[in-house]
């Protein structure tokens, strides 16, 4: 789809911008609650600045006021100047993303990309390049429903990124990238803005923004607390020196006698030096001729400043700590001693807590709450049905018995003798009478 030609006073309404995102006196409040309370500041082209706060700030309020999502209540939130509905299309000039999730889940990552392209007026060939450029080439035809959390952060990136636009806004633009993604995407974004555009990004991983971000916007509460450069920040809080000498009480007489007074003396025999950097306390260590066999500089980090900063919105008590434990930096002032309260009598019947029972309290035996009483029947009441036998289901667990033949059962009297057979007497022969039988005469 070729590209549409657009008028040309509203090419230059979108090119004669200088990027510069500005939020002025903004308040956003829902019924009761003030979500933005009087918000100023100032987010200039050519640096990527964060912009931080604790849960519950108003980070995403401001930053739906200033797409045009959410109507203000008071004040102004604009872009190169205006407000974000009166940009002439605005998606060339501001690349957001505040969800990875605007995807239809059976569409590929290509086609939901010339979508948006055709929509802004520009070539299919854009969305090759941008899916190219966030590194999901690979996974062009694959349906966005398929993508894994950080896939899906990608193609997001890579929507936003279709206009070419002036400006990008991200809200939590690492959530759900490997460290490899992590490292692209920082090393991207830095190279975006120095080529003079301008960077937002909203996020809660302290240090990985610390390694991407020039400038520093904190909120707490709805108002601005911190809006500057994150190195401007760093010197405004006290750093000191870890030095570990051969000699310590030599390299601490030799910085108070070079005005150094803040020195404290710490575990193996290392000494924190306050307000002073690595090279004087080197310089002066090696005019006392005390060797040095460590030195290390200790600069508060962004999360440290960002804790100062905010603490006290939602702060939480802590759980089981040890005896004598204090959180670094969040201790009592130096100097600091617990107000003691001058010991009064206690008035006439005052029971000091502690002594329990009182005189003359006798103890009831303790029952149960949840302890029943057996049920009983209303008197006259007949049960209308008992079973003979509760039915006992064997349990599924136990092996069956094996099988036995049954035995057969042995009668209670002896069984009838057998019939008695009665003997014939034996056959005697009849004598001879002297009778010829064989027909012959006379005498043999």
């Amino acid at each position: 789809m070729a590209a549409t030609t657009r008028p040309a006073e509203l090419e230059e309404r979108v090119q004669d911008g200088s990027g510069r995102i500005e939020v002025r006196n903004l308040t956003k409040t829902f019924g009761p609650v003030a979500a933005v309370q009087n918000l100023s500041f100032q987010v200039e082209p050519g640096s990527v600045t964060g912009f931080l706060g604790p849960n519950g700030a108003g980070k995403t309020t401001t930053l739906r006021m200033l797409l045009g999502l959410v109507r203000p209540t008071a004040g102004t939130a604009t872009i190169n100047g205006q407000p974000f509905e009166r940009l002439g299309n605005p998606a060339r000039v501001v690349g957001a993303v505040l969800e990875a999730q605007g995807f239809h889940p059976r569409r590929t990552a290509i086609n939901h990309l010339k979508v948006y392209a055709a929509a802004m007026g520009l070539p299919d060939e854009r969305a090759y390049q941008v899916l190219q450029l966030v590194g999901l080439s690979a996974a062009e035809h694959r349906s966005a429903g398929q993508f894994s959390l950080g896939m899906k952060q990608r193609l997001a990136l890579a929507t936003a990124l279709l206009g070419d636009p002036q400006v990008l806004v991200l809200d939590e633009p690492a959530n759900g990238l490997d460290p490899e993604g992590i490292a692209w995407l920082r090393t991207f974004l830095k190279a975006y803005a120095a080529s003079g555009r301008t960077v937002l990004i909203s996020s809660h991983i302290l240090a990985e923004v610390e390694q991407t971000i020039d400038r520093l916007v904190i909120v707490s509460r709805g108002q601005t607390v911190y809006n500057g450069g994150l190195e401007d920040l760093r010197r405004s809080r006290k750093s000191r020196v870890l030095v570990q000498p051969s000699d310590p009480a030599a390299l601490t007489t030799a910085l108070t006698e070079a005005g150094i007074h803040d020195v404290t003396a710490l575990p193996e025999g290392r000494l924190a030096v306050v307000d002073a950097t690595v090279q004087q306390v080197g310089d002066i260590a090696t005019k006392a001729g005390v060797s040095l066999y460590g030195v290390q500089e200790e600069t508060a980090d962004l999360e440290q400043l960002f804790l100062q900063l905010t603490s006290g919105q939602w702060s939480g008590q802590a759980y089981g700590q040890p005896g004598g434990y204090a959180v670094p930096g969040y201790g009592q002032p130096q100097g600091y001693a617990q107000p003691v309260t001058p010991y009064q009598q206690p008035a006439p019947g005052y029971q000091v807590p502690g002594q329990y029972p009182p005189a003359g309290y006798q103890q009831q035996p303790y029952q149960h709450p949840y302890q029943h009483q057996p049920y009983q029947a209303p008197q006259g009441y007949q049960q209308p049905y008992q079973q003979a036998q509760p039915y006992q289901q064997a349990s599924p667990y136990q092996p069956e018995t094996p099988y036995q033949p049954p035995v057969p059962s042995q009668p209670d009297t002896a069984p009838p003798p057998p019939p008695q057979v009665a003997e014939l007497p034996p056959v005697t022969p009849p004598p001879s009478t002297g009778t010829d039988t064989t027909g012959q005469g006379g005498n043999a």
